[in-house]
């Protein structure tokens, strides 16, 4: 069976498939998920329409997108680990990030740095930014490691099943999952707010009141 004709963006990659074949899966998503950019999901996506036409084996495409999106993510984790917290405090400044707010970005990823590893790989941005900030914020590696895992299982199990069986749909599928991906991201960023929120009311109401002077 040919390889058959890719819709709309993912036709651009049809060259770089049809000659590198896996590798160009794996290393595309590797790259991807440390920040370099590259079109990771969408080299994932026409593979898995590859696979539906007999090109490629579906469960070699899903296992090298695990491996190559787990592996990217903890060289992301270690750039942020190694450097991403002395440049904050030499640069943040001139972005508004003091290292009292950066201490406090700190605090929050280790509270609820799990959720937002999971859910960052369905947002792009998000995807190839998250293991560096979960490194910066000095996440325990182990932690990251298990959400990172999770989320990038689900994100390739979804993308490459829906390649699968979705054949010449795909690329309205694509177009819409991204638009809703805005959601996603403005609706986590409301439970950052609300979580930040809540923190602050918590600890006004547990300082204590200070008593003026008797007046006598």
């Amino acid at each position: 069976m040919s390889a058959p004709p890719l819709p709309g963006v993912l036709g651009d990659l049809a060259p770089v498939l049809n000659h590198w074949g896996y590798w160009a899966v794996g290393g595309l998503l590797f790259v991807e998920d440390f920040g370099v950019p590259a079109p990771g999901e969408t080299i994932l996506i026409a593979a898995a329409l590859y696979a539906g036409a007999g090109q490629l084996n579906i469960a070699a495409v899903i296992v090298i997108g695990i491996a190559a999106a787990i592996l990217g993510d903890n060289v992301g984790y270690l750039i942020g680990r190694t450097g991403g917290h002395s440049l904050v405090l030499r640069y943040g400044k001139y972005v508004l990030l003091t290292p009292e707010r950066f201490e406090k970005a700190e605090r929050f990823f280790t509270r609820h740095g799990g959720k937002v590893v999971t859910i960052a790989r369905f947002v792009e941005g998000l995807r190839q930014a998250n293991g560096i900030i979960a490194g910066t914020t000095k996440m325990p590696w182990r932690r990251f490691l298990v959400f990172n895992a999770l989320g990038a299982a689900l994100w390739v199990g979804v993308w490459a099943g829906l390649g699968y069986a979705a054949g010449d749909h795909i690329t309205t599928i694509y177009r819409e999952v991204n638009r809703y991906s805005l959601y996603v991201l403005a609706a986590l960023g409301a439970v950052v707010a609300a979580l930040i929120a809540r923190a602050v009311v918590r600890r006004r109401r547990a300082a204590p009141t200070s008593t003026p002077p008797d007046p006598r």
